[in-house]
């Protein structure tokens, strides 16, 4: 007898089979009093949900379980097992795992397990690789499989070597109660310590668009010794810090990609102006604002007004918004054991809704704004509005900040020509526009749903009572506004969404905190980013005031840079930064970003220029024009993560500086907008239309002579002297159109022909 052999013997004595048949199960126990049974299924039970709505009361998602491959490593008892017995036959085993895996009793107690039949199949199908493939087994999982095939065991008795293998594959099944906890969303103002530990005075200023109601909440804010304002949009932002500086009271802006510090020394100031996303819920004020509260319900950004609702350290929380959203906040400060003032505002100025559709554009007076819910009707509408010799203001929401200022701007100009406004819902929040009449182009917006699948649906009432009340403004000049549509059939159906009330508010958003994934990694350290956020979303318990907001974009990017080598932390926000997924260039550059980050290496301002060919030529189409927009989206990725990675992205001062002359680029592309369009509707370089960028004496000098090369009109060519290709050319005919009508010449052609033959028969085909 080997030497091994004899070690083997003594170290594990005698082996004992018990097959328990009322179970049929057996348990294998050796000398040292270890056990390979499975464990006890724990008894504890979850604390009854708050409402239905409550995820431990629906199965959990095991397709999210992606299961590890089990390395194939040398044991140091390989070779025992067959020294004992005898070699096995692999014909015969597989009989045996098939026998096994049939077995409803080994089903039952897989699932007693946490191995539903899903996970059960996949962990069956590895376990059967591994048996069948590796060139020696375990000596006691060998022992066992040997004795089965020999009519001397049980083959019940292979079920603790196959939970091994199992949670091997699917270590979460170890840790299922621990990420449970993780994920418990049920009590989220718990999550705020600080909050919690003063007694808060909650006051709501309720109303509709235009009734003073966030004029009252800033009168307050401006009064105090500090405060906060959180606000949806770096637009309102921007407004409150002007206006409180204005007013004589120190005011800083933050922002995700600025900060702006009154004091010149970078001393923090008493009052600050900031997105909702980036207010503290450790600092202490006095009053803190928190505008258009209803966005709580947002499927995608709803987590960060619960965040302030819940977190904000102020003595007074002054909340804005519709009066849909009152019974909701109240309830929710309940949890909190605190108190909700309702203050209600009225209109300051009437609205009415028309009687009459436009029904057409040559029926447009000043003051009219179209409301689109694409850029392509925003194109062609501006387009066939300059047909019609009108000048009109373009706003859509991909536009920076500073050129939809200028194009307000443009169009309030009771001097400027300009009276005639196109534009998305961009317009609901954010920009005071002297509007006499909302027209609504259509009433269908597309959209996504809590899924994160897009929908083509009806504008809600919500978002009709948002966009009509911009017209007739207390602050403009028209002190009626009145609304309507462009197509007689939508007027019907938007005095019907107007004549509704607005749905009230029943669930505020979650998100998952960076702490909550790292504990989760630290459980399932191979899991993917991504998939650690679907597994916490598929495990997370949230009561019936909450919901879990929608995590497609963060998985979208996740899934991006997965494979570039960050820290869990530094992964986590990079996803976080707000970017647009739908421009391709966006995506390019911020895997660039991902990946230098990833090397150490700083992302310098040459570096940045040289990635997206600084300087840039003005817009000769409107795919120039997006690409700037694109550009500019990047810049501002640039400026999100210098403030969350200072040292790896330095040079933020010179990439604001770019930045601030391509928002002027752009101001300029977007006021000669419908040139950019007749030059896209040419398709011919000979018809791309250069635009002179004005001289500024606010851009840098070093670049302005870069962009003066590129300002120089270039010589048309001659063209083609025919009336369709002038017509053409002056932008008063598309190909599109032109096609048409030569397609109905031919027609009217062929129908002449026919009437020399049969006259009756001609006159019965003519059109």
């Amino acid at each position: 007898m080997s030497v091994n052999r004899c070690i083997y013997l003594l170290s594990r004595c005698h082996i004992r089979y018990r097959v328990c048949a009322s179970t049929s199960f057996s348990t294998v126990t050796v000398a040292n009093n270890t056990s390979l049974h499975p464990t006890r299924r724990t008894s504890e039970k979850l604390s009854k949900r708050h409402s239905s709505s409550d995820n431990s009361s629906r199965p959990l998602d095991t397709s999210l379980f992606i299961p590890l491959t089990v390395k194939s490593d040398e044991v140091w008892d390989a070779a025992i097992g067959a020294e004992l017995t005898q070699p096995l036959d692999k014909s015969e085993i597989l009989k045996v795992l098939n026998r096994f895996y049939k077995r409803k009793e080994m089903q039952k107690l897989a699932a007693d397990q946490g191995l539903d039949a899903r996970l059960f199949h996949q962990a069956f199908v590895s376990f059967r690789k591994y048996v069948l493939e590796m060139n020696a087994l375990n000596a006691d999982l060998h022992i066992i499989l040997s004795d089965i095939c020999c009519g001397a065991g049980h083959i019940d008795d292979i079920f603790p070597y196959f939970m091994r293998h199992a949670k091997q594959i699917f270590p979460m099944l170890d840790c299922m109660d621990d990420l449970r906890k993780i994920s418990d969303l049920r009590v989220p103002a718990n999550w705020y310590p600080e909050a919690r530990a003063i007694q808060r005075k909650i006051i709501f200023h309720a109303g509709p668009t235009n009734s003073g109601k966030t004029y009252h909440a800033i009168q307050r804010y401006l009064a105090a010794k500090s405060g906060v304002y959180c606000g949806p949009l770096k637009l309102l932002a921007h407004e409150i810090y002007e206006k409180s500086n204005d007013a004589g009271v120190p005011c800083d802006l933050v922002t995700g990609e600025e900060r702006k510090f009154v004091d010149p020394q970078g001393r923090p100031s008493g009052h600050i102006a900031s997105t909702i996303e980036m207010c503290s819920v450790t600092t202490p004020y006095e009053v803190a604002v928190i505008d258009e509260i209803q966005m709580i319900k947002d499927p995608s950004r709803g987590w960060a007004w619960t965040r302030a609702l819940l977190g904000l350290c102020a003595e007074e929380i002054h909340v804005c918004g519709e009066s849909a959203a009152v019974d909701f906040v109240t309830e929710l400060m309940f949890t909190t054991g605190e108190e909700v003032e309702v203050r209600n505002y009225k209109r300051l100025t009437p609205f009415s809704i028309s009687n009459h559709a436009v029904e057409s554009l040559d029926n447009l007076k000043p003051g009219d704004c179209i409301v689109c819910f694409s850029k392509n009707d925003i194109y062609s509408i501006s387009r066939q509005i300059e047909v019609r010799g009108l000048e009109c203001a373009v706003i859509y929401g991909s536009l920076p900040p500073g050129t939809k200022l200028a194009q307000a701007k443009k169009f309030n100009d009771p001097d400027d020509p300009c009276k005639i406004l196109v534009a998305t819902d961009a317009i609901g929040m954010g920009l005071n526009l002297s509007i006499r009449r909302i027209i609504f182009n259509s009433l269908v917006k597309p959209s996504v749903n809590e899924k994160g699948e897009k929908e083509l649906d009806t504008i809600s009432t919500s978002q009709a009572l948002q966009i009509a009340g911009r017209a007739g403004r207390f602050s403009s000049v028209f002190k009626e506004g009145e609304v309507t549509t462009m197509q007689r059939d939508d007027l019907l159906v938007l005095k019907e969404i107007l004549g509704k009330p607005v749905d009230p508010i029943a669930m505020a958003g979650l998100h998952p905190t960076a702490e909550q994934i790292e504990m989760f990694a630290y459980h399932l350290p191979h899991a993917t980013l991504s998939n650690l956020i679907d597994i916490f979303v598929s495990l997370a318990q949230v009561d019936g005031l909450y919901f879990v907001c929608n995590i497609d974009d963060f998985k979208f990017l996740a899934d991006m840079i997965q494979h570039i080598p960050l820290n869990l932390r530094s992964r986590y926000v990079f996803c976080t930064a707000p970017i647009n997924k739908k421009q391709p260039f966006v995506c390019t550059s911020f895997l660039k970003f991902a990946r230098q980050f990833s090397r150490d290496e700083p992302l310098t301002f040459d570096w940045v220029c040289r990635n997206m060919n600084w300087p840039l030529a003005p817009p000769k189409n409107i795919k120039d024009l997006v690409h700037l927009e694109a550009v500019h989206d990047v810049l501002d990725l640039y400026l999100w993560l210098s403030y969350r990675f200072m040292d790896m992205f330095p040079d933020a001062n010179l990439i604001r500086e770019i930045q601030q002359e391509l928002d002027g680029i752009i101001q300029v592309g977007v006021r000669n907008i419908t040139r950019l369009i007749r030059a896209t509707e040419n398709h011919s370089a000979e018809t791309t239309v250069s635009i002179r960028l004005p001289d500024s004496d606010t851009l840098p000098q070093r670049r302005g002579r870069v962009l003066k090369a590129h300002n120089q009109r270039k010589e048309l060519r001659p063209s083609d002297s025919s009336l369709s290709s002038r017509l053409l050319r002056d932008g008063l005919l598309t190909k599109e159109l032109l096609e048409q009508l030569q397609k109905e010449w031919v027609r009217e052609q062929s129908q002449h022909g026919d009437d020399l033959v049969s006259t009756n028969k001609g006159k019965r085909k003519k059109k």
